[in-house]
């Protein structure tokens, strides 16, 4: 399989994904809404979500960066690093990214912002000292193609659809304690049977929003790998920038739950899982898959 090829799959694999997800959302507020008798609690579920997703994405770049401790880098810091941003933007048709240091020995990176325009790019200071210019240019490149494959509306996105489920199973949990259940003849034994129903699948739900959107975090970095390697026509740079990254023994001072998966490389030390089972939890693609595919690439 060629490069284009895994992009072209990657792409059609994460909308499937997508698609599956508004499938869930909207069956779950079908058999929410016959069992409660009371349609707008799914207008009401999904009105919040809106609100406190698109929120959240609006000012997720100055909120991740705080959070990682993150300083911004002029040219004059480094005009090496902002030189070859500079190229990458030119060869992707990019505007320049606001370049931004982390002062860590763990070598890493991440894009985050809104769109093209108010994109950042972040890396550490682990990540400099470390590797040689071939790798920095496919860490970079796998950054940018984040942002050049509209990854961050993507995840807002999905933010949205899991927002609605948990609202959705917050709000049956609550309606079924306090909400009114009449005891028409005609409808109780029906309204039983979406009840129970209704139950099982609230339970279930959350679950596989959170496994759906792993799943397309993980897709996305795939695609990612192909692109980023697209951009420079150099894959075996990225393949030697990942085994380096992840063979660092340093723990990343700033990381958490919510910014692990946005980073080329998950940042936790000592919580690389590789049964197929634990597979479905992780943030990123296994570290071996992504080496193998960028490898195994021809450009």
């Amino acid at each position: 399989m060629n490069l284009y090829s895994q992009a072209e799959s990657n792409i059609q694999k994460t909308w499937l994904y997508v698609t599956g997800f508004f499938l869930l959302v909207i069956g779950l507020g079908w058999v929410m809404s016959q069992a409660l008798g009371s349609p707008g609690i799914l207008f009401i579920a999904v009105f919040l979500s809106i609100i406190m997703s698109v929120g959240s994405y609006w000012y997720s770049d100055k909120l991740v960066l705080s959070m990682s401790h993150a300083k911004a880098l002029e040219k004059r810091d480094n005009p090496e690093l902002y030189r070859v941003v500079e190229n990458l933007s030119i060869t992707a048709g990019l505007p320049m990214p606001k370049l931004y240091l982390i002062q860590d020995a763990q070598p890493n990176a991440f894009a985050t912002g809104r769109d093209a325009t108010h994109a950042v790019v972040a890396v550490t200071t682990g990540l400099l000292e470390r590797l040689e210019r071939t790798e920095l240019e496919g860490v970079l490149a796998h950054e940018m193609s984040h942002i050049g494959n509209k990854d961050m509306l993507l995840s807002t996105l999905v933010v949205v659809l899991v927002g609605i489920v948990t609202l959705m199973v917050d709000f049956f949990f609550r309606m079924s304690f306090f909400g009114g259940n009449s005891r028409d003849d005609r409808q109780g034994q029906g309204k039983a049977i979406f009840m129970i129903l209704a139950v099982a699948l609230m339970i279930i739900a959350p679950l596989l929003a959170q496994l759906t959107k792993l799943a397309i975090s993980r897709k996305r970095e795939f695609l990612a790998d192909a692109s980023g390697a697209l951009l420079t026509r150099y894959p075996e740079g990225l393949a030697n920038a990942l085994v380096k990254i992840s063979s660092a023994p340093q723990q990343l001072r700033s990381a958490n739950d919510a910014t692990a998966h946005l980073y080329i490389v998950n940042p936790f030390r000592g919580k690389e899982m590789m049964s197929n089972l634990h597979k479905l939890f992780l943030t990123h693609p296994p570290l071996e898959e992504r080496v193998r595919a960028l490898r195994g690439m021809n450009i």
